[in-house]
């Protein structure tokens, strides 16, 4: 990475009230024991199709804070993008998330505070079925606007 260029991604001036991003998610096994091995986390709902299926669900579900790890990502990466940083979140499930599903994610801007430098954003979140099941939005700081490092190093110079 040392020596590597990095782009950042929208800044606060850079960014409009409706714009948006989209992508389709399959949960696939890969993901999910990542995320169960990563935070140790061994909930018999999650990992045991014989403990699941005598629920009400019938089947393992998806953590859903493991969802909430795709839409950061997803922030993260393209809406606003590198360089931001979300400081607030609201976010409901409102239908389960089963293994092996596929989902499309949509954010939206909709909101811009320039005072305090953060963007709302909407987060939707629907299975295959057409079923929400991740709805929310979170409040994020963009990437900040950087001095030019020459401006900086020639300061000393007249």
């Amino acid at each position: 990475m040392i020596g590597k260029k990095r782009k950042l991604g929208s800044k606060l001036k850079e960014l409009k009230v409706g714009q948006s991003y989209s992508a389709d998610l399959t949960i696939a096994d890969k993901e999910l024991l990542l995320f169960l091995g990563l935070t140790d986390d061994a909930n018999p709902l999650y990992i045991q199709h014989d403990y699941a299926s005598q629920t009400p669900f019938k089947q393992p579900l998806v953590p859903p804070v493991m969802l909430i790890g795709f839409i950061n990502s997803a922030i993260s990466m393209y809406l606003p993008g590198p360089g931001c940083h979300i400081v607030e979140q609201q976010v409901t499930y409102p239908h389960p998330v089963y293994h092996y599903a596929v989902l499309s994610l949509y954010l939206e801007v909709t909101d811009i505070n320039e005072e305090d430098h953060l963007i709302t954003v909407m987060v939707k979140v629907e299975d295959e079925e057409g079923r929400i099941v991740v709805d929310g939005k979170m409040k994020v700081c963009p990437a900040y606007e950087l001095e030019s490092m020459n401006a900086k190093s020639l300061e000393n110079f007249y």
